[in-house]
């Protein structure tokens, strides 16, 4: 269907007012949870077929989330859809002051491949809740999840409210020549730019979840076996297609090989001494994708530096997890997001040198930091910039709903998840009341000296001055 007819449609449903009512804001977010529910193994099911991802990392990462989401916005909606009332002053009394969440309208949401349903279906569950009319355009990449989408979402949704538009480029831009009053994109920095500059055409307001080089620095610690699982927990979840996964490691000299080590380790508790056998361990998205990954691997400044893996499966899309050691910084691995289940480790001098190589590339969408000291922790709290920071864990603050998700910089704008999501598709519209039945005329021209003397001192909040000022005890230059 023409984008331009679909965009039309879901704004003349906005314009009847019929979502804004919380009855049917909530009536939607049950069909959410009821679509996600009853249709459990058949998104796992796509899910696997696009990415080879285990159903067990579909229903966590994914499916438990979106239900999750969904019920906690049906508990607060009723609080977070109430105005908040703020307080006037000597220049509007009497009055009554609040701030009304309000619906922005018709909302664009481009979803990525990585989480397919997830990252489809949790930004929709924000826009429906702020009582907005949504495009959801799924990524053609993960071609099933897609399609199941396309299929489900018209038989649990209120259809004159919400539309799945499916395609590849072509389609897309179609889409974003569209007049939206919101867009919300999940996906890589240089399409990032793309959706911006379509963006500004409208003057639209974008959020923008990127990615980037997320990095983890490994302190000297006790229990490097610890540090090994939670960080291999978040870099192999998905095979490293997740947008908050350690991207490289930053560790000191005389501590790297004891990580090494422990890493190795736990891949093999993990996958039981064979990854590429394992059903637990998921697959690359495309042939496109696992090319790119393996050339990076091949060149032969990067073939030097693997420590361990380095094994692939061209039929099956299975890259080994692989690590590298001190990998030229003008490698493609150390310059471009990895994507994928390979680890660069680099050595540096200190908490101090790692802070500075952080600080010279661009701002990261997450920060990992592994440490059995508080002063280290704080350092890197204080002294660096990213969307998020971790400490002794790697992708678990994603799923803290009282925090906000989000990059800075090159890893995106704007952030979602919780209330933060449901203010994101919302406009905090201003309302002042006043009555007619009171009305002073010092506001108004002419400007006597007596009203300005009354006026100076009432923004001064000096109420014994205005009663000079009313009596013509206090002159204009007071």
């Amino acid at each position: 269907m023409d984008p331009a007819v679909l965009v039309q449609g879901l704004r003349s449903t906005f314009r009847t007012g019929k979502t804004r009512p919380f009855e049917w804001r909530k009536q939607q977010l049950r069909a959410m949870i009821k679509m996600v529910r009853a249709n459990e193994k058949a998104l796992c099911d796509a899910v696997f077929k696009d990415l080879g991802k285990p159903p067990f990392e579909t229903i966590i990462a994914e499916l438990n989330g979106v239900c999750n989401v969904a019920g906690e916005m049906i508990q607060n909606l009723p609080k977070w859809m109430k105005p908040q009332t703020t307080a006037g002053n000597v220049l509007v009394f009497p009055s009554t002051n609040e701030i009304y969440a309000e619906p922005l309208g018709v909302c664009l949401v481009i979803a990525p491949w990585n989480y397919p349903a997830l990252l489809a279906l949790e930004p929709m569950i924000g826009a429906l809740a702020a009582g907005n009319t949504v495009l959801l355009k799924p990524s053609e990449i993960s071609a099933h999840t897609s399609a199941l989408l396309s299929e489900l979402i018209p038989k649990y949704l209120d259809t004159e409210a919400v539309k799945v538009f499916e395609g590849g480029v072509p389609e897309t831009t179609a889409v974003l020549a569209q007049k939206f009053d919101h867009i919300f994109y999940t996906g890589g920095t240089a399409v990032g730019k793309i959706i911006m500059a379509a963006a500004a055409k409208h003057l639209t307001p974008v959020v923008l979840e990127l990615g980037g080089k997320s990095p983890a620095y490994v302190d000297s610690v006790g229990d490097y076996m610890t540090v090994a699982r939670r960080m291999l927990g978040g870099k192999l979840l998905n095979a490293g297609q997740t947008c908050t996964a350690p991207d490289y490691v930053l560790v000191q000299e005389a501590n790297a090989d004891k990580l090494i080590e422990a890493l190795k380790k736990v891949v093999d508790e993990f996958y039981v001494g064979n990854p590429e056998k394992s059903a637990d361990f998921a697959r690359i998205i495309s042939a496109r994708q696992w090319q790119r990954l393996v050339d990076q691997l091949d060149t032969p400044q990067n073939k030097k530096c693997i420590v361990y893996g380095g094994e692939r499966n061209e039929a099956t899309k299975y890259i080994a997890p692989t690590f590298l050691k001190n990998v030229p910084e003008d490698s493609k691995l150390m310059q471009e997001e990895i994507f994928g289940p390979i680890l660069p480790i680099q050595i540096v001098r200190d908490m101090h040198h790692a802070t500075e190589y952080i600080l010279e590339r661009p701002k990261p969408l997450s920060l990992y930091v592994f440490t059995d000291k508080k002063d280290v922790a704080e350092h890197f709290i204080h002294n660096t910039s990213s969307g998020s920071i971790c400490v002794n864990d790697t992708v678990v603050q994603v799923s803290v709903a009282g925090l906000p998700f989000g990059g800075v910089g090159d890893s995106g704008m704007g952030a979602y998840h919780g209330k933060y999501t449901f203010e994101t598709f919302s406009h905090k519209k201003a309302v002042c009341r006043k009555v007619l039945a009171f009305d002073a005329d010092i506001r108004y021209p002419p400007y006597t000296p007596k009203k300005q003397s009354i006026t100076r001192t009432l923004m001064r909040g000096d109420y014994w001055g205005v009663l000079l000022a009313v009596l013509g005890l206090r002159k204009v230059c007071d």
